[in-house]
């Protein structure tokens, strides 16, 4: 159990409430903002840990840096403009958007040195002695340096344009590039002719000494060049000159190739300095609807708006002039704590790149190679398949194929008469809604529901659904107000015995490249309450209608948060009875202060609640009086913990439901999403058993101690290492190889043909 203080923690009052009362100094709740830092932390943990290989500590690098610009262009642009308001609301922790900025801005600075000391100090040092090397162009060879020059002239210098600045006006940069600003020395032909330098005190009155105004241009990089170039190798024997030689790569970045040649852009001037920066534009820009007739053109808008956006981080190179820092902290108003003076490359995402690189499997992570499901027969149609009983499919250790095999046999199939789906994001060349636009055009009755507001996929999704229309498919934009984050899709089809829904419900998105990433579940079911209740779901979606009374889904906005409020409940209520009480859930987050208060009260009675929350949970675990059967674990692995997962035992009756909503005001409230129960025993029993190996898994975890710290779990010499990850993979394996032994043990006869 979590280690326990012996006070138990007062709830600090909403501001509104006692605006002059001080805040207490140990809440009720956790901020959500300093969570998210520490989950953070808790990834970049991973790219430290000389257990891991390489390369993959290089990803997790990599996943910390683009993890962190997200939360900086959302969270801390959303809380600057809560500052900007005025208002002096405090967040349920007690704390004002201000002073959580200031929070925030500390935790920040503290994350991004420790990301570059491992870079610095483990990554690139190992990197090198595994012969992958960042060049450095001042101190490298004759053979290398003029390789790098005929890509400069050959690749590089007709793509790129330099623009002069004057009176600090930046041409419009996008948030997250890197761009060069360039300092030249002023010269004469620019200042006033005529004018006579006055000699004040001791200063002599010299050409020499004469000085002008600095002038500064910029270069944006772009995003149509690589970032990393390719060069040969210093030494003789194998150049791993190109990405995948055997034995060597080295590279060199691109803002490093152009500044070393910088001069080129300036003839007959003199460059004094050349630095690459970056910006981060708050991307809290969100769609007024009650003002946006048309919410195509809305979101259209939203993201132009988004690109136009103020500044809300500024990254420069820790060895920039004064003259480069002042000259972009004054031009792009931004507040010096989220200014980010970086020793070390900008940007770590580069890092992924070389995470795919040819001929290093060694530095990479043992493949595991997405199962088929015992359940689904490679010679059968999925919808043979799915009639024979429910079907749950774990991923990424079983395959997305089936789900996608669903849809794309929906569409050829003459017995099929509609599809109904929500998308919320999908990948770039997405298979599923190929198969929807086939599916129309042979003229079957398609409903896609495309969530437009789908933050940082809108541009996608837009895409998506102007060429679904186009191809005759009936596209929803989603409903007024709320974001459509449920994954259901039903396919209606004509049986002998009449109309046969067959659904499939999900706790991920319809993105198979995602899905060989994300932990999720799927379930596939003809079960016939479950497809009514799925179609009166879509229908009150698409007709902006009251949704019936349903028989076993709940959704939200209107019933989830009651439902799972309800089971918390009833878990309290048996435990105070003297009945066993037990809660085991799975979530990415955990925000929301009613459920929260719910847990509290289930553990006050003696209920005992596992939670496995990937990322921010805002419950203090394990205090005495509060919350001291409420154990809290993190799981940070190969693969991105995504599913939702909840187990309640219902006086031993064993409630089991996936679900596509964290437990935060947004999923609960302001967006529409599913919680789906599970019925058959035996998928039932195998989620179940899932839940509980997360809780046994000594390799990957952590235990969060009340203060919102977290500390990583670590076998003893007494115990089995077991890692969660790894032997859900191996349990998928070993099923596909029990199918196979029984198939060979099973008699075949060959039968005359008709």
């Amino acid at each position: 159990m979590p280690a326990s203080r012996t006070a138990k923690p007062k709830v600090a009052r909403p501001a509104s409430e006692t605006p002059s009362q001080p805040v207490d100094p140990l809440p009720r709740y956790l901020n959500r903002e300093l969570e998210w830092l520490e989950f953070n932390s808790r990834v970049l943990d991973q790219a430290s840990d000389s257990s891991v290989r390489l390369l993959e500590r290089a990803k997790f690098l990599a996943i910390t840096g683009s993890n962190l610009d997200e939360f900086v262009m959302v969270r801390v642009g959303s809380l600057k403009l809560q500052g900007q308001s005025g208002a002096g609301r405090r967040d349920p922790a007690g704390l004002t958007a201000s002073e959580q900025l200031q929070a925030v801005a500390r935790r920040c600075h503290r994350h991004v040195t420790r990301q570059y000391e491992i870079l610095r100090n483990e990554i690139q040092p190992s990197l090198a002695e595994r012969q992958v090397t960042r060049v450095d162009l001042n101190q490298c060879s004759d053979r290398t340096l003029a390789a790098a020059e005929r890509h400069f002239r050959g690749d590089v210098v007709a793509v790129l344009s330099p623009q002069a600045l004057h009176d600090r006006r930046f041409p419009m940069l996008p948030g997250l590039g890197i761009h060069l600003c360039v300092q030249l020395r002023g010269v004469a032909e620019l200042a006033p002719q005529n004018t006579t330098k006055v000699v004040t005190g001791d200063s002599p009155n010299t050409d020499a000494d004469q000085e002008f105004e600095p002038q500064f241009a910029v270069i944006p990089l772009g995003r149509t060049l690589p970032r990393i170039v390719p060069l040969p190798a210093d030494k003789s024997g194998p150049t791993g000159a190109m990405p995948g030689g055997d034995n060597s790569y080295h590279y060199v970045l691109l803002e490093d190739l152009v500044t070393h040649f910088v001069d080129d852009f300036f003839p007959g001037r003199e460059v004094i300095q050349c630095k690459p920066f970056r910006i981060t534009r708050n991307a809290d820009v969100e769609l007024r609807e009650d003002g946006a007739g048309d919410l195509l053109g809305g979101m259209e808008e939203v993201l132009e708006s988004r690109r136009l956006s103020d500044v809300v981080r500024l990254e420069m190179d820790a060895s920039s002039s004064d003259a480069i820092r002042n000259y972009l902290i004054e031009s792009f108003y931004v507040d010096p704590e989220f200014v980010f003076q970086i020793d070390g490359p900008l940007d770590l995402t580069y890092l992924f790149g070389l995470h795919s690189l040819e001929g290093f499997s060694s530095l990479r992570d043992e493949p595991w190679p997405p199962q088929r499901s015992p359940a689904i027969a490679a010679d059968e149609t999925m919808f043979t398949s799915i009639a024979e009983g429910d079907i749950m499919l774990m991923h990424p250790y079983e395959t997305f194929d089936p789900v996608v095999r669903l849809v794309e046999e929906a569409a050829i199939d003459p017995d099929v008469l509609a599809v109904k789906q929500i998308l919320y994001r999908t990948s770039r060349n997405s298979p599923i809604v190929a198969a929807l636009i086939r599916a129309a055009e042979r003229g079957k009755y398609v409903t896609a529901i495309v969530e437009l507001k789908a933050r940082f996929d809108e541009a996608r999704n837009i895409e998506w659904a102007r060429e679904m229309e186009q191809a005759g498919v009936q596209v929803i934009y989603g409903i007024r107000g709320l974001k459509t984050h449920a994954k259901v899709c039903i396919i209606v089809r004509r049986e002998p015995q009449g109309l046969v829904r067959y659904v499939h419900f999900g706790t991920g998105n319809y993105n198979e490249v995602t899905a060989n990433l994300y932990g999720d579940i799927s379930l596939l079911t003809k079960d016939e309450s479950l497809g009514t209740d799925a179609t009166m779901f879509f229908n009150a979606v698409t007709g902006a209608s009251q949704p019936q009374p349903f028989q076993q889904l709940a959704i939200a906005p209107l019933t989830l948060r009651r439902t799972l409020l309800e089971m918390i409940r009833g878990e309290t209520e048996r435990s105070k009875q003297g009945q066993r009480g037990e809660i085991i859930a799975k979530l990415n987050a955990l925000v929301d202060t009613e459920v929260i208060d719910a847990l509290y009260e289930a553990s006050q009675a003696g209920v005992k609640i596992q939670l496995n929350v990937r990322g921010v949970c805002c419950l203090r675990p394990g205090i005495p009086g509060l919350s001291e059967t409420i154990e809290v674990i993190s799981i940070v692995d190969r693969f991105l913990e995504h599913a939702r997962l909840m187990y309640f035992r219902h006086g031993g009756d064993h409630k089991i439901f996936i679900s596509s909503a964290d437990w935060m005001p947004r999923n609960l409230d302001r967006r529409v999403e599913l919680l789906v129960p599970v019925n058959g025993p035996e998928i039932r029993k195998k989620l179940r058993e899932t839940l509980q190996l997360y809780f046994r898994d000594n390799q990957n975890a952590w235990r969060m101690q009340p203060d919102g710290s977290y500390e990583r779990i670590r076998v003893s010499k007494k115990q089995k290492p077991v890692r969660a990850q790894e032997t859900l993979y191996r349990e998928a394996v070993q099923a596909m190889k029990d199918l196979k032994q029984s198939s060979q043990m099973t008699f075949e006869t060959h039968r005359p043909t008709k």
